[in-house]
């Protein structure tokens, strides 16, 4: 991973890449990955490429395939590679002829005298292992009814994993298929099917042509998938889930986001979709949220079912998913990126357009609100990192296409759109955006053509402002400087600062300014103006004569993407009248300021935390609640860090935020979406003996929160939590309750509180099974282990194995794939909140010199952490 390069570097390193990269001549290199330089040799010698593609299933550990590439080549006198991994060839035929595979278990090598220019066909037949980690053909055996399920992943360059390819984002193809699968199995692809054969105990399914697409976007999923149909709107839905799930599906909900969506962005973006169909996948083991195949998008189960009824946070979030994921059919599968630098564009224009159709077309109207509380604070984190990066950054190889891919991509790039929207226009965006995908329609594109496109429509050059905001890492701070006199303002400047002198930029920006009054009413605005502010400094004469200010928040209703520092009196106006905020999207800002201040050590922790007591039981606002509750999780996850030298103080603090969650919830009785939220808050704080007796008591029906249901997902909650804290008598519990819920979820769920245990043997075990690169169990659950293994109390164990993880690291690093790593190094990684933590982590950056960039990304942010939470523990004011 790059780390803070300045602007000029990366353009340079970019441009040059491209400019180099059509002329490669050398031998592709024998690894797993393809390089940009490789990529853009092949794509110029190649096009007009068409897939025929044959699968037979059976629900055994293989599949088998028959692959025709029919294609047009320029130059016949160089070899030619086709991606294909870990497959066993039966038979290579080239334009007619039979030829000896040259295969490294990565990729096909066509010599140039079995190749012609002009029209070329490959076929390719081929045995394959399933894949087990959620790339490629993925299965899983549902452990409920052991049926099993496949279904299909190819983001980034992954197709491969699947059938022969040329697995690159620029060299669309059309694909033709035919499956041979069970009986009583449904397959879905791109296309709907146009015939089902029926051949003793299987079925064989043929789907027409498609149009052109990157590989990527592609999908084949296949199953005894339980199918819900849906013909209200202009474009049949389908929705799909594993059968012994179903009954938590709610399928209606699923069809009325979808169907108000497609209305939304039909109408929008002035184009309609173009894949005919929309089916919706809810998919076991998946490795991300959800995936835009095109016409035939992947949903992770354990991120959309729930054995309750859904809360409004719940069906929200669902909304804003099926949004973002339907943005993608517009904007990444019509239109496609040329290489995987482009990735980012994709992923911040579907956030943006995801919140912006949440918004406009649900019942969650305050979408923007969610998006600033949750998605923009992560990206403000990341760029405050070490580790952070500009938006548009190189991608030399398919091995670094994710190494960016963070809040930064996401919610950074979303925010820049949302800030460039407001400073051309809504509709002189919304036409650039029309403009671009007619330009662009089953082609890709750079960077350059979506901005070119908006450019023309506002008639204005925006190669400065994509100079700053996308080749630049880092975010800006921006502070009101203002005086008074005889109660009206007399002057006032808007200061804008760099983060460092490493990354000088100052950005143009359009915000709004508020000025705040406390009055018997509470805290009211009593003036707003729009600026255009760019440079260190920006004079605002229009609020010259205004009532002189309780409160200045200069990006009033968060137009911008800038760190917002209040003045003096405006943070003490925050910190004493939270409860007398009208505006919940205000009160949320003034909530961040006081975390934002955590974070900083400029606050206190026991400070913030005393205002949380004091304001959150108030709270009537669903979202900002959540926000509120979820840095209460934080604050405990810090507390439980501290140590000895705080450990009064956090058992106090504890206990009062115990009982303040479980009165909350008892006084939600009329509300479930409060009800469930602060319920749920008190189970994640639940810490003292007293807290926990109730929840086993809850647990055991011998105690009733009025108006609660404890349902499975519940009760997995409780259970989990007093196996962390060793509750006597918690590993019977897990044991009944794994008897009580034989579930894949269930199965999740109970190895989750198993590793969570406070016992040294256990801890071992797993992380042996975690190192374990040639382990049976599938990823996901090796995933789950990580994720549970060391909680934040849990120091001391963790201190048992720390030194011996930082030791592996390398080799661990070396001996797996970007997959697993992703999640290693994010979870596995010791930091331990003590002075010595943080040396030893600064010592390991010295050392392994040679991690992988995710790796060495995941280890640097680590340390950072680490000194951040050191430094919180040293500022806390309590003895």
């Amino acid at each position: 991973m790059k780390k803070s390069m300045i602007v000029a570097a990366v353009a340079l390193a970019y441009g040059a890449a491209q400019a180099a990269a059509p002329a490669a001549t050398a031998p592709r290199a024998e690894n797993a990955f393809l390089s940009q330089a490789d990529a853009a040799a092949r794509s110029a010698r190649v096009s007009n490429v068409d897939y025929t593609l044959d699968f037979t299933l059976t629900g055994k550990e293989t599949f088998s395939g028959t692959t025709t590439l029919a294609f047009d080549l320029s130059d016949a006198s160089a070899p030619l590679t086709i991606d294909l991994d870990k497959a066993n060839i039966v038979s290579l035929t080239v334009n007619g002829k039979e030829v000896a595979p040259q295969y490294n278990q990565w990729f096909i090598t066509i010599a140039p005298a079995d190749l012609k220019a002009g029209r070329n066909s490959v076929t390719v037949s081929y045995t394959r292992l399933h894949s087990t980690n959620g790339e490629g053909l993925h299965r899983m055996v549902d452990p409920v009814d052991h049926r099993v399920y496949t279904y299909s992943h190819f983001e980034p360059a992954a197709a491969h994993q699947m059938f022969p390819v040329f697995d690159q984002p620029d060299l669309k193809g059309t694909y033709e298929i035919t499956v041979t699968a069970p009986a009583d199995w449904v397959v879905s692809s791109t296309k709907r099917e146009t015939g089902i054969q029926d051949i003793g105990n299987t079925r064989r399914w043929t789907f027409p042509r498609t149009k052109k697409l990157s590989s990527y976007n592609f999908a084949m999923h296949a199953g005894p998938y339980q199918v819900w149909e849906d013909h209200s709107g202009p474009y049949p839905q389908r929705l799909f889930a594993r059968q012994s799930v179903a009954a938590q599906v709610s399928p209606q909900d699923w069809f009325n986001y979808t169907r108000r969506g497609l209305a939304f962005f039909d109408r929008y973006f002035g184009v309609p979709y173009q894949f005919e169909k929309y089916d919706q996948l809810l998919v076991p083991d998946f490795l991300y949220g959800a995936m835009e195949n095109a016409a035939a998008i992947t949903f992770a189960e354990g991120r959309f079912l729930h054995q309750d009824e859904m809360t409004a946070a719940q069906k929200q979030n669902l909304a804003g998913v099926i949004m973002h994921e339907m943005a993608h059919q517009w904007f990444g599968d019509l239109v496609t990126m040329k290489w995987w630098n482009g990735l980012w564009l994709n992923e911040s224009f579907a956030s943006f357009m995801g919140t912006l159709a949440t918004a406009e077309s649900t019942e969650f109207t305050n979408a923007w609100q969610g998006f600033y509380s949750g998605a923009k604070q992560g990206a403000y984190v990341q760029d405050q990192r070490v580790t952070t990066h500009a938006i548009e950054t190189p991608v030399p190889s398919t091995a670094n296409a994710f190494d960016n891919i963070d809040a930064i991509t996401y919610s950074k790039g979303a925010s820049t759109l949302k800030q460039l929207r407001h400073l051309l226009g809504e509709e002189v965006f919304r036409q650039g955006v029309h403009n671009y995908l007619v330009k662009y329609s089953y082609q890709n594109a750079k960077l350059d053509d979506f901005i070119g496109s908006l450019g023309e429509a506002a008639h204005r050059d925006l190669s400065g402002w994509t100079r700053q905001w996308l080749y630049e890492p880092g975010v800006n701070t921006i502070a009101a400087e203002y005086s008074c006199a005889a109660g009206k303002i007399s002057s006032f400047k808007l200061h804008q600062s760099a983060p460092s002198k490493a990354m000088p930029t100052l950005r143009e920006q359009r915000v709004q300014i508020g000025l705040f009054n406390l009055g018997a009413d509470g805290l009211a605005l009593s003036k707003n103006v729009a600026v255009t502010y760019q440079g260190a400094v920006t004079a605002v004469p229009e609020l010259k004569g205004a009532a002189c200010p309780d409160l200045v928040y200069p990006n009033y209703q968060d137009w911008g993407y800038a760190q917002v520092q209040l003045d003096k009196k405006s943070f003490a106006t925050a910190q004493s009248s939270l409860g007398k905020v009208d505006d919940p999207l205000l009160r949320s800002m003034l909530w961040q300021s006081l975390w934002d201040g955590v974070r900083a050590v400029k606050l206190p922790l026991n400070e913030f935390l005393k205002a949380a007591l004091a304001n959150a039981p108030g709270e009537k606002d669903y979202t900002l609640l959540g926000d509120i509750t979820g840095k209460i999780r934080a604050s405990k996850a810090y507390l439980d860090k501290m140590g000895p030298s705080a450990a009064a103080y956090t058992a106090q603090v504890s206990v009062q935020l115990e009982q303040m969650a479980f009165a909350a919830a008892n006084a939600a009785s009329g509300d479930k979406n409060f009800q469930r939220r602060w319920f749920s808050t008190y189970v994640d704080v639940a810490s003292s003996p007293a807290a926990l007796a109730q929840l086993a008591d809850i647990l055991a029906g011998k105690l009733v929160v009025p108006g609660l249901n404890v349902s499975q997902d519940v009760r997995w909650d409780i259970v989990n939590r007093l196996n962390r804290y060793a509750y006597p008598g918690a590993a019977a519990l897990l044991a009944a309750e794994q008897a009580r819920d034989p579930s894949d979820s269930g199965q999740a769920a109970a190895l989750s509180a198993a590793v969570v245990q406070p016992d040294a043997k256990v801890k071992a075990e797993w992380l042996a099974n975690i190192a374990d690169l040639q382990t049976k169990l599938p990823f996901s659950k090796v995933r789950r282990a990580m994720e549970s293994l060391y909680a934040p109390e849990q120091g001391a164990l963790s201190e048992l194995s720390a030194a011996q993880r930082l030791a592996q690291l390398g080799q661990v690093d070396k001996a797996a794939g970007p997959v697993f790593m992703r999640a290693y190094a994010n979870t596995m990684i010791p930091a331990n909140c003590t002075p010595a933590s943080v040396q030893r982590l600064q010592g390991a950056i010295g050392k392994l010199k040679d991690l992988s960039a995710g790796t060495r990304r995941a280890l640097l942010v680590t340390h950072q952490e680490d000194e951040r939470c050191v430094a919180i523990k040293k500022a806390m004011t309590v003895n």
